[in-house]
């Protein structure tokens, strides 16, 4: 059974209906308006949900600076790693199906690790210097961020430096991504830190080995097609390509330019199938789209009438494994300092006391967001959901969009209990 896409997320007959104020939620509006006047963005759009209902939406300013089209809700974006929590959604449903266990050891599946070497120091001569595992790197490791891999879109590790110099995100494939990754040592030992990796790309193998298809057809039949997702995808095809916005970064000077890489990698063509399917941030999306897998996973893995998961698994994504050594000492690089009131799951953040952490959400919200401008929130405690995405490359500038949308949004909830 499809879901209904006219049936999933319809407006409500106002704000108010879902315990917003609608004065105040004009705030929102006008922000991500001018986010647009002050030529921060070419174009920003949202979509405010409660109680599977619209709250509000909009889009603002235009897909190109070099057009005089307007930006329309329909407009595709490059979601990046907001593509981390559909893969780990994925990978759920094989859990579910028997596959796999959370401490089943990652070469039962991926032997290509078999000979993994952890860093231990660098050596006079600038080489690595390594040790061997004391423990096996585990499918509860791979979703956390917690394995140790690298990614190399940082350059602050030398294991992040190793990624980048031997081009490991630039690779043809997926396995040879596998054998990249594979030739470098892990930061720490598995389970004993947090490092932003490619463990969602190595997700996207995992999928395809224990499942027998490709990634991207596991996702359009198994994810996409069910939840009426129809404009998601790792590529385009040539009747979709005129609603794809234009990636833009801002310059030193401030001015928006068009932006021809991110992390020093070309950006790709959207209208060519990419011989890698990155799990890790590969897909192309639209608000409303977004929308509805965040609506399933609100729902606790159901939406219109099509359950992908139990109610027992999206629990199971939400229940923070940070390892309490990295929330006594922290690195100064980390992407996100985690806390007693800040965690991770498995594929989402998730925010345990908001209040400590500065925010206005409800306890246990589940968050992500995407390198060229995108971000998501989940509330399961207001019953609340939000998609952001603007066509700003992540800067200090565009990081502050996910916070400030936050605030505008909650401070117009004047009936958090209904």
């Amino acid at each position: 059974m499809t879901a209904s896409p006219a049936a999933i997320l319809p407006d409500a007959a106002s704000p108010e209906e879902l315990g917003f104020d609608g004065d105040r939620l004009r705030r929102l509006d006008g922000y991500m308006a001018d986010l647009v006047g002050t030529g921060h963005v070419a174009g920003s759009g949202y979509l405010l949900a409660r109680h599977g209902r619209i709250v509000a939406s909009a889009a603002h300013g235009r897909p190109s600076l070099d057009g005089d089209a307007a930006l329309g809700l329909d407009a595709i974006f490059r979601i990046y790693s907001m593509t981390k929590p559909v893969i780990a959604v994925a990978l759920m449903m094989l859990f579910e199906e028997g596959r796999w266990q959370l401490d089943d050891p990652l070469t039962r599946i991926i032997p290509e690790f078999r000979r993994l070497q952890v860093l231990r120091e660098v050596g006079p001569d600038g080489q690595p210097v390594t040790e061997a595992l004391d423990r096996p790197i585990t499918m509860r490791h791979l979703l956390s961020h917690t394995a140790g891999f690298g990614y190399g879109i940082f350059a602050a590790h030398p294991v992040d430096q190793l990624f980048r110099e031997r081009h490991v995100m630039l690779s043809r494939t997926l396995r040879q991504m596998v054998e990249r990754t594979a030739a470098i040592p892990l930061m720490f030992q598995p389970g004993t830190g947090w490092a932003y990796s490619n463990a969602a790309d190595i997700q996207g193998l995992v999928v395809e080995r224990l499942s027998g298809i490709t990634l991207g057809e596991f996702l359009r039949t198994r994810i996409f097609a069910p939840l009426g997702m129809d404009d998601t995808g790792f590529w385009l095809p040539p009747e979709r390509i005129s609603r794809l916005v234009r990636p833009y970064a801002g310059d030193e000077q401030g001015r928006l330019v068009e932006a021809t890489a991110l992390f020093d990698m070309p950006i790709r063509d959207a209208a060519i199938p990419p011989p890698f399917e990155s799990g890790g941030g590969g897909l192309f999306s639209t608000l409303r789209d977004y929308a509805r897998f965040c609506q399933m996973v609100l729902d606790r893995g159901a939406l219109g009438g099509v359950r992908l998961l139990s109610p027992a698994a999206i629990e199971l994504m939400a229940t923070d494994v940070v390892p309490q050594s990295v929330r006594d000492h922290p690195a100064p690089d980390q992407l996100v300092q985690f806390s007693a009131a800040l965690g991770f799951g498995l594929g989402l953040m998730v925010e345990h006391e908001p209040r400590r952490n500065g925010s206005l959400v409800g306890p246990g919200t589940l968050s992500w967001g995407g390198a060229g401008g995108t971000w998501f929130w989940i509330d399961p405690a207001r019953d609340v959901l939000f998609v952001g995405m603007t066509q700003r490359l992540m800067d200090p500038i565009s990081s502050e969009f996910r916070i400030r949308t936050r605030t505008l949004a909650y401070q117009a909830l004047t009936e958090p209990d209904r």
